[in-house]
This record gives C-alpha cells, structure tokens and sequence, in this order.
C-alpha cells in the first residue's frame, strides 16, 4: 500500500446547469439544475480514494458549509483537513453545459482566497509520499505563500511533488513565467492542451513536450478526444489514444484521469500502463454529470445554498 497523497487546493460547491435546449439571449430556458461538491482539487482527491490510495485532502471553505463538505469527503474515503472559513462563504463554481457536453464556467473562488498558512501546518506531510497541488490555489498571493511554503518544506523532507495548472485563463493573466518558477523542479506536472501551449508559449506540440520535460521529472499532458501523452528531460516519449464514451458532461474528466495516472504511478505501474489507465477513467468520467465518481450518492443541496427558481 502506497503513502498518502496530499492533495492541496479548491473546494467548491459546483452548480451543474443543463440547459434543454438553445439558451435564449433576454429570454428564458427550461434547464436541470444540480448542487453537487466540487472543486478540481477536491475532486481529484476524491478521485484517487476511488482508485484505492490514501488521500488527505487539504483546504478552506465557509463555515456553514464545514460539516457537508467533510462528510462528503469522509463518505468518499479522504481525510479531510478543511478550515472553517466565518467570514467568506464556500466557493460557488457555476457550470453552463452545452448541448455537446463542452463546458462554460464562472467562479467565485469564495473561501479558498483565504487559505494560509496556519490551514497548511507542516504535520500535513508527516505520512506523505507525496504532495499534490492544483494551480488554482496559486491564483491569489495569500494562498499562493502559504502554498509555496509548504512545497518548500516537502522538498527539504524529500516528498516529491506534483501539480495541475488548473485553468489555461489564470496561465494567461499571469503570463507563464511565475507559473513555471513556482512549480519548478516538481516530480510531475499535468496540463491539458490548451494548458500546455500557453505554458510552453507555442502550439507546437514536440515543442511543447521538450520545453516543459526540461522543467518537471515528468510531463503528462492530457488532449481531451486526442488522448494523451508523458515525456521526461531524458527523450523518453509515451502517448495513449483516447478511449470512446457516450459523452454527457467533461468536468470530471481531467481529474478523473489524473487520479487514475498517480495512483497507478504511486504503486509502481509503468508510464505507459499509467497512460491507459488514466486515459479509460477520463473517458468514463464524461457519461456521468458533475465532477466526482458518485455525484449520485449527494442529492439535494448544502445547508447554506439551494437551487431552482
């Protein structure tokens, strides 16, 4: 049995919208409407527990919503370490879906901009292999040096770390070069596509492959219907094609595949084997709605939001 994966970043409280048919500018549209727990970080920790690793998950959320955010991640088989928040409420994450299951998104990162330090004691890294961050708690500076700090601690104990971008639009705001010094020297790092070409500065996909391999130990990037590929500093190339699904909603796709790549890695699969595992549990993601492996399992909404009109 493999360490604990620490896994630091957003939680959300995600409002999944369906529209049933062409929204209309000025007007109304009949849609489904679903709280469901989220947060890219968060799901992924929920992800790996379904994949059979042990999972601390680290963050902030608000304090009416405290109990229900720790449960759910209790229920999925993560240890949550979450700060009640008394002054910001959880993050809201609301996810328009088009009719072909692409997604639109727009976010109030809520209490997650309050993450510091003290939410993050050191004692979190005592049982790591190791540590896993999503780029979206680089986003602002209270979080970002809280966050940094414990990268750097991790490194002095030896505990290797991985990181997800997170968001292509907060690469852009920020230009890729602090993205790219923060995260320098982690064991891995996991862009998707378009991640990846704002990061490397280049659609360029060989480009993009040898110029981030020779800042991470290992470079996964995830292409969606294209499947995806691993590249390391020392040539070595892998690719997986992507698996068909019946597509109903790609938020958990991403996490879903990065779950099932570390923890095959952390229990000594090959890379190739990692690819394919990681490439099928994408791919099963997306013919379900919301962002965790059974969403079904949390009806109705958290004690401080609700839903409908």
């Amino acid at each position: 049995m493999p360490g604990t994966i620490v896994v630091v970043g957003d939680v959300m409280t995600d409002i999944i919208v369906k529209p049933h048919g062409v929204p209309v500018p000025g007007s109304d549209q009949w849609a489904s409407i679903t709280p469901l727990p989220g947060g890219s970080a968060a799901n992924q920790a929920v992800w790996l527990a379904a994949f059979g690793v042990p999972v601390l998950f680290a963050g902030r959320v608000g304090a009416a919503d405290h109990e229900w955010q720790s449960e759910t991640m209790r229920q999925a088989g993560v240890t949550p370490h979450l700060t009640a928040d008394r002054d910001r409420a959880t993050g809201m994450l609301v996810t328009m879906l088009a009719l072909d299951g692409e997604r639109s998104f727009f976010t109030d990162r809520g209490a997650n901009d309050g993450l510091c330090r003290d939410d993050l004691p050191d004692s979190l890294l005592d049982d790591a292999t190791l540590l896993h961050l999503s780029g979206y708690a680089l986003v602002s500076p209270g979080p970002r040096a809280a966050v940094l700090e414990l990268v750097a601690t991790a490194k002095r104990r030896g505990i290797p770390v991985s990181v997800d971008p997170g968001s292509a639009g907060f690469l852009r705001q920020i230009g890729p070069e602090p993205f790219l010094r923060w995260t320098s020297g982690a064991a891995m790092c996991f862009p998707n596509a378009d991640e990846a070409a704002t990061l490397a500065v280049t659609d360029d996909h060989d480009e993009q492959m040898r110029c981030l391999s020779d800042i991470y130990g290992l470079l996964v990037v995830k292409r969606g219907a294209a499947g995806a590929e691993a590249a390391n500093r020392h040539g070595d190339h892998w690719a997986a094609p992507a698996k068909p699904a019946n597509v109903l909603d790609t938020t958990g796709a991403g996490d879903a595949f990065l779950a099932a790549f570390l923890a095959s890695y952390v229990k000594g699969a090959s890379i190739p084997i990692c690819l394919s595992r990681g490439v099928e549990a994408g791919s099963k993601a997306t013919e379900f709605y919301g962002g965790r492996p059974g969403n079904d399992a949390f009806p109705g909404a958290p004690p401080s939001q609700s839903a409908g009109r």
